[in-house]
């Protein structure tokens, strides 16, 4: 884990780590609280769930609790209306949703939609949908991403490239060099031997935050790095891929880093290129979340485990933010602490004041300084 993704993720507070935003959850009735904790009532001796829909009590009479065993052994009773000792549609939702990624990740083969939504007991439409709104992916889309991950780990360890594509539980070399571009971005042979084979344009410039090296595979933009060092960020490209053909700029790619540097300048704008985007489906949905926060907005950590629907990934989200190789294409600079406080950042936590300052000015229809 690099140094950034340390800090991001020991600076992170956990939802509803203080009885102030626990008693919060409870006033909105919460439901991604559900299951984090419990709260009890002295007068009436019940304890519920932070969503149930009952009267609310003052909170001088409130307590709150870990578990519902902890609430039963202080002597509480569970709520007849919400149910507390009993599993809740919320999470028996979610149980079979992480029942059916679990036989997506131990099939040989990406199983059928409906074969997973029967064993899940329910209609194609309702699993697809269900499993979308839990993971933040399609079940196919999941299936892909976590064989994808198999088979950049049994590069890294099988004698053969062969040996790794059937480890990877594709049953033919011919399927998986059918998929391998959109698995690997490359070859497999290329990806095993770190990029060798693999022509990676890039170039270094210069914009309003300092230098910046923008990188592409034939597929798309696969790195913007900032630093304060031209020369270390073209090592940090060649760490990645040290065995890649690394290509200097020519003319149709300075217009490519024109691009981006405007971009930088003005978020607002977008980023009309394509982009060559790896990682692990969870990645995916956090940087997918991401990209959704617009120009002059924050995000804590909390508030984005919450959108992909995991509340308790908070550290996980932060390392995925710490893992982003596109600085500002994918925003993870607009995520903050959840009291608001700057947090680590893979290129300076100084950029990440600057960047956010100048996107606040621009989207309230300031000068940007």
């Amino acid at each position: 884990m690099t140094d950034a993704a340390v800090k991001a993720v020991s600076d992170v507070k956990a939802p509803y780590a203080s009885d102030e935003a626990k008693w919060e959850a409870v006033l909105q009735r919460d439901p991604a609280a559900d299951g984090v904790f419990y709260y009890s009532v002295r007068t009436t001796g019940v304890y519920c769930r932070p969503s149930c829909a009952s009267r609310r009590a003052r909170r001088e009479n409130i307590q709150f609790h870990a578990s519902a065993q902890a609430a039963e052994q202080a002597g509480f009773r569970p709520c007849k209306r919400c149910r507390p000792d009993q599993q809740g549609p919320a999470a028996r939702q979610a149980a079979l949703i992480a029942a059916a990624c679990r036989t997506i990740e131990q099939a040989p083969e990406m199983p059928s939609l409906e074969d997973l939504a029967r064993a899940a007991q329910m209609s194609r439409f309702h699993f697809h949908r269900l499993f979308r709104a839990q993971t933040g992916v399609t079940p196919k889309a999941y299936g892909d991403a976590h064989r994808a991950r198999r088979v950049r780990d049994a590069l890294g360890r099988s004698a053969t490239v062969t040996e790794a594509i059937y480890d990877a539980g594709f049953n033919s070399n011919g399927r998986f060099y059918e998929t391998s571009p959109d698995v690997l971005g490359m070859t497999p042979t290329a990806f095993r031997a770190g990029g060798r084979g693999v022509s990676i344009r890039f170039a270094v410039g210069e914009c309003w935050l300092g230098p910046i090296l923008v990188a592409a595979t034939g597929k798309g933009v696969c790195a913007i790095l900032l630093g304060d060092d031209p020369d270390a960020l073209v090592r940090d490209l060649q760490d990645r891929f040290p065995n890649a053909q690394l290509v200097g700029a020519d003319a149709e790619f300075e217009q490519w880093i024109a691009c981006v540097v405007g971009f930088i300048d003005r978020p607002a704008r977008g980023l009309d290129l394509p982009l060559d985007v790896l990682g692990t489906a969870f990645q995916q949905r956090v940087w997918q979340a991401l990209r959704e926060i617009p120009p002059g907005s924050t995000a804590s950590y909390a508030e984005i485990a919450r959108r992909i629907g995991q509340p308790r990934a908070v550290r996980a989200v932060a390392q995925a933010c710490a893992s982003n190789w596109l600085a500002v294409a994918i925003p993870c600079h607009r995520v903050v602490r959840t009291d608001g406080a700057l947090s680590g950042y893979r290129w300076g936590v100084e950029r990440k004041r600057a960047l956010l300052d100048k996107e606040a000015v621009q989207a309230g229809g300031g000068t940007p300084a």
